[in-house]
C-alpha cells in the first residue's frame, strides 16, 4: 500500500537516522559560549592562570552570551522560559532577595551583594534555561558541567595545596581559590552524579573520559577531608540503589568500587578516623561549642523569627553573628570577653531562611526538592522502553534518574555549606527545566500522525484503475 498524501509516517530508517544525529556536534556560537562559561563558572579554573584575570573571562563570556541572545532570539527557547516551575521559582528567589534589601540589617551590603554576586548567578541560570531548546542542548551543557568537574578535580589533585587546618589532626585542601574544602566537596558530589550519567549514555570515548573524571572526583572528595561531602556521597550511593533499578547490579557495584578505590588511594592520613566521627556527633565541637554549627543553626532560626517575612537581608548572616547575636551584645557591655566570630550560616537552607525569611526558605526548598519531584513525574510520562531505546531516548531516561540523585547529593551536602546563592543548584534546576522541555518535544514528535480518510481502492483495467493500486497523485498545474 502506498503512502497517504498529507500523512507523515516516519520509517524505521528515518527514526534511526534522527536518533544518530540527535547529539551530532553543531556550530552553535551561543551554546558553545555557554558551555565554556559553564566550565569557567563551576570549576573557577581561569583563576589558575594569572594572566587571564585582568581580562575577566567570565564577564566577557557572559556579555558574549547576552549579546548573541539579544541579536538571535529565534535560536533561544524564549517562549517557554517561564512555562516551567523552576524558572518561576528562580525569578521568585530573585524578587525575594530584592525585597529583603530595604528590610534587612544592612541595605548597602545586601544591594552590593545582589549586584556583584547573586545577580550574576541568576543571570547564568536564566541563560542556561534559554539555551536548552531540546535534548541536544541539554546533552552539551551537562557534558560542560562534567568537564568543569574534571577541571576542578585536576586543580584539587595537582594545584591546590594540602595543609592542616586549625584544630585538624590531618591535612586537607584548605583553599581552592573562591572555594573552601567543603564547597569543593559539594561540587564534586554533583559532578559525580552527572559524570555517571555521561558514562551511561556515551560511546567508548565518552565512557573513557567519564571514567577518568569519576576517579578524579572520588580522589578529590577524599582530599577535601569534608565530612559533609562524605555524608553526601553516602546519600548518593543510597539514592542510586533506589533510582537505578534498570541499571544492572554489577554496574552499580562497579560505580561504588571505582569511587571507593579513588578515595582510598588519595585519602590523607587520619581521613577515615575523621569520617568516623560522624557516628558520634555529640563528641564534636560543632555540637558543644558556641561557635559550632549546632549553636549557629539555633541562632539562625532566631534571626528568621525576628523578621519572618523578609529575613535579615541577603548576605547579612555573618553581620548578624558579629553584631547582633547574644554573644555580640554581651561583649558590647563587657569588652574583656573574647571576640565574636562573624560566622557564615554553614547551611544553605538556614542561609535562605535567615536572610530571606519564610518565603525565601519555601522557595529554596521548592527549587531543590520540587526539582526532584519534577524528575520523578517526568520519568512516569516516559514510555518504558526508553531506557533501552535510541541514543536520545536513553539520554532522556537516564537524565530523569541521575538528576534527582544529583539534587539529593546537593540537598545533603548543601546542609553543611552556604550555597543558597551559588551557581550549582540553579544550574541543576535549569537542567531539570530543560529535561522537561526535551521530553515534551520528544513525546509530541513521537505521536503517530492522525489517520487520513481511507483511500478508495480501485483496479487498473482497460478503462481505468483496478486491482488495489492507489491512483497516482494529481500534480497541480502550473498557472500559465
Amino acid at each position: 500500500m502506498g503512502a497517504v498524501p498529507g500523512a507523515i509516517v516516519p520509517t524505521r530508517v528515518g527514526r534511526l537516522r534522527a536518533a544518530a544525529s540527535a547529539f551530532a556536534p553543531t556550530k552553535d556560537p551561543f551554546r558553545n559560549v555557554l558551555a565554556v562559561l559553564m566550565v569557567v563558572t563551576i570549576s573557577r579554573i581561569h583563576q589558575n592562570f594569572g594572566f587571564l584575570r585582568p581580562f575577566r573571562p567570565a564577564l566577557v563570556l557572559v556579555l558574549l552570551a547576552c549579546a548573541y541572545a539579544y541579536l538571535n532570539p529565534r535560536f533561544l527557547s524564549v517562549g517557554s522560559i517561564f512555562s516551567t516551575k523552576n524558572a518561576k521559582v528562580m525569578l521568585g528567589l530573585g524578587i525575594m532577595a530584592c525585597i529583603s534589601v530595604p528590610f534587612g540589617m544592612s541595605m548597602g551590603n545586601s544591594a552590593v551583594f545582589i549586584l556583584s554576586e547573586y545577580g550574576k548567578v541568576l543571570l547564568f541560570g536564566f541563560l542556561v534555561l534559554l539555551g536548552i531548546r531540546d535534548s541536544r542542548d541539554l546533552y552539551k551543557l551537562i557534558w560542560a558541567f562534567v568537564v568543569a568537574a574534571g577541571c576542578l578535580a585536576y586543580l584539587s589533585l595537582f594545584v591546590f595545596k594540602m595543609k592542616a587546618g586549625k584544630g585538624d589532626d590531618f591535612v586537607r585542601i584548605q583553599n581552592g581559590y573562591s572555594y573552601d574544602s567543603n564547597d569543593i566537596g559539594v561540587v564534586a558530589i554533583i559532578g559525580i552524579c552527572l559524570t555517571l550519567l555521561t558514562y551511561q549514555v556515551s560511546k567508548s570515548r565518552g565512557k573513557l573520559v567519564s571514567a577518568i573524571i569519576l576517579i578524579g572526583l572520588a580522589m578529590t572528595i577524599a582530599r577535601t577531608g569534608s565530612r559533609g561531602a562524605f555524608v553526601g556521597l553516602v546519600a548518593v550511593a543510597g539514592a542510586m540503589t533506589v533510582f537505578l533499578k534498570n541499571v544492572s547490579l554489577d554496574k552499580r557495584i562497579g560505580f561504588v568500587v571505582v569511587m571507593v578505590f579513588g578515595m582510598v588511594v588519595s585519602a590523607p592520613p587520619g581521613y577515615w578516623d575523621q569520617m568516623l566521627t560522624v557516628l558520634h556527633p555529640k563528641n564534636d565541637y560543632n555540637w558543644s561549642s558556641e561557635t559550632g554549627r549546632r549553636e549557629v543553626f539555633i541562632r539562625g532560626v532566631g534571626y528568621m523569627m525576628k523578621n519572618p517575612f523578609t529575613g535579615i537581608g541577603v548576605d547579612n548572616f555573618a553581620r548578624a553573628e558579629g553584631m547582633y547575636s547574644a554573644r555580640a551584645e554581651e561583649r558590647e557591655w563587657d569588652p574583656s570577653l573574647p571576640g565574636v566570630k562573624w560566622s557564615a550560616a554553614h547551611n544553605s537552607f538556614l542561609q535562605a531562611a535567615a536572610e530571606m525569611g519564610i518565603p525565601g526558605i519555601v522557595l529554596f526548598c521548592m527549587l531543590v526538592f520540587g526539582s526532584i519531584w519534577q524528575c520523578l513525574r517526568i520519568r512516569k510520562r516516559m514510555p518504558l522502553h526508553w531506557f533501552k531505546g535510541d541514543d536520545e531516548e536513553k539520554f532522556l531516561y537516564y537524565s530523569s534518574v541521575y538528576l534527582p540523585v544529583a539534587l539529593i547529593g546537593f540537598s545533603v551536602g548543601g546542609f553543611f555549606v552556604s550555597f543558597a546563592y551559588l551557581d550549582p543548584i540553579y544550574v541543576l534546576a535549569a537542567f531539570v527545566a530543560g529535561l522537561q522541555r526535551s521530553v515534551d518535544l520528544k513525546l509530541s514528535g513521537a505521536q503517530p500522525a492522525a489517520p487520513a480518510a481511507p483511500p478508495r481502492r480501485v483496479v487498473r483495467g482497460r478503462g481505468g484503475l483496478a486491482g488495489g493500486a492507489l491512483p497516482p497523485p494529481v500534480m497541480p498545474r502550473r498557472p500559465m
